[in-house]
């Protein structure tokens, strides 16, 4: 009687056994197949969001400065010599811009008031378009901020200085645009500064400039 219960007994937890066995296979079946699942759905989402370069058409887009001091302001232009942002999908994911510094220009004169604003910019004390004729803004990092609208903060090289520049890029389809400042001093350009000379008075120039940019693809 006693080894009859016993080996009954036995039967019985083979069988539980066996069977929690197969389920804990089934288990670690089932989880394998998700973790396949999900590395597919990875893959395919970042081959279907493929990046995608677009090439700025240099002579619609613009670059608009605008520089003020104590007893007025003055602005002009300066051109891109080339650039890109870089797509995937609607989302801004990089860029990389040169300017042709040597087109530094104030439209807000003429003549030879305006050839004399123009050779100060372009001289050492200011741009140095001679040893430096161009400038570089490589894009760092994005974030989205809105719908079309990103935060972008990127490495913006003047005369040689690399210094990093935040500031948000608003897109549509065939075009993009960004206004921000620019601290002048940060690329050693410090003529006029009332910062580095308390002294000049009223004739102290701000240490930031404001850029007002168009581009046009």
């Amino acid at each position: 009687m006693l080894h009859s219960i016993t080996k009954k007994l036995e039967n019985q937890t083979k069988n539980y056994l066996s069977h929690f066995n197969i389920n804990n296979q089934n288990l670690k079946q089932m989880k394998n197949l998700k973790s396949i699942a999900l590395a597919l759905v990875v893959a395919f989402a970042t081959v279907s969001v493929s990046a995608q370069t677009k090439k700025i058409d240099a002579a619609k887009s613009s670059i608009n400065w605008l520089g003020k001091k104590v007893t007025g302001q003055h602005n002009g232009t300066v051109n891109f010599k080339d650039g890109a942002l870089v797509f995937k999908g609607k989302k801004v994911a990089g860029g990389n811009f040169t300017v042709d510094m040597t087109s530094l220009t104030a439209t807000d004169l003429q003549g030879e008031y305006q050839g004399k604003l123009n050779g100060h910019l372009k001289a050492d004390d200011f741009f140095g378009t001679e040893k430096f004729p161009t400038a570089k803004l490589a894009f760092k990092k994005v974030a989205v901020k809105s719908a079309n609208v990103f935060t972008v903060t990127a490495d913006l090289t003047i005369k040689g200085i690399t210094k990093p520049v935040t500031f948000d890029l608003a897109t549509t389809a065939n075009s993009a645009s960004a206004k921000f400042m620019v601290d002048r001093t940060k690329y050693d350009i410090k003529y006029g500064s009332g910062t580095f000379f308390t002294s000049i008075g009223d004739k102290a120039i701000a240490d930031e400039f404001e850029l007002d940019v168009n581009l046009k693809f």
